[in-house]
């Protein structure tokens, strides 16, 4: 478990690392509160799915308060409240044969976690911080939140999740797009 604090110990600056998405279909969701946003999950699942902003809001919530972590040097503390993941592949059905969860981002980065971090009780889907709807700067509607490793796991701004049993038909097959500029995959700490 990555170790949680107390409520006095939220930062009082959260950095923004990276800009907002500037595509056509992001910014007519964003215009529009994200009530036709979908984050769609395929691949080994029992039942493909597409939920709605207020389809998350609906289900089961967890709140943590746990430290972002970034590979650059800079961190923060703060409230993060979503879905657990694990929730939701239940919800889906995710296969015997899967052994990872991709996932995409508007921005066009993508990432994965191994099923271990996938299903671990504090891996979120985070729609709020700090008792707030999740900013636009630190990934609105959704983002994922992966206290375990170093923030570039936790991607911002997701549209598409995929469970798949190999990473290789991920983007140049490491699972990750920051792996070509040098960043491990597993980014633990």
């Amino acid at each position: 478990m990555a170790r949680e604090f107390s409520r006095s110990e939220i930062s009082k600056v959260a950095p923004v690392s990276g800009k907002q998405p500037k595509t056509d279909e992001y910014q007519r969701l964003k215009r529009d509160g994200f009530k036709e946003w979908r984050l769609t999950i395929d691949g080994l699942v029992a039942r493909p799915s597409s939920f709605s902003l207020e389809d998350f809001k609906r289900m089961p919530a967890r709140s943590q308060i746990t430290h972002q972590a970034c590979e650059e040097g800079w961190s923060f503390i703060a409230e993060w409240t979503g879905v657990p993941l694990s929730y939701v592949l239940n919800l889906v059905g995710i296969s015997p044969k899967a052994k990872y969860v991709a996932y995409f981002a508007y921005d066009s980065a993508f990432d994965s976690v191994d099923m271990p971090d996938a299903i671990h009780p504090q891996t979120l889907l985070a729609y709020g911080m700090n008792g707030e709807d999740l900013p636009t700067d630190h990934g609105a509607p959704i983002r994922m939140r992966v206290p375990r490793q170093l923030g570039q796991k936790s991607k911002k701004y997701l549209w598409k999740m995929t469970v798949v049993d190999s990473l290789k038909n991920i983007g140049d097959g490491t699972g990750a797009w920051d792996v070509a500029q040098g960043y491990t995959w597993y980014m633990g700490i």
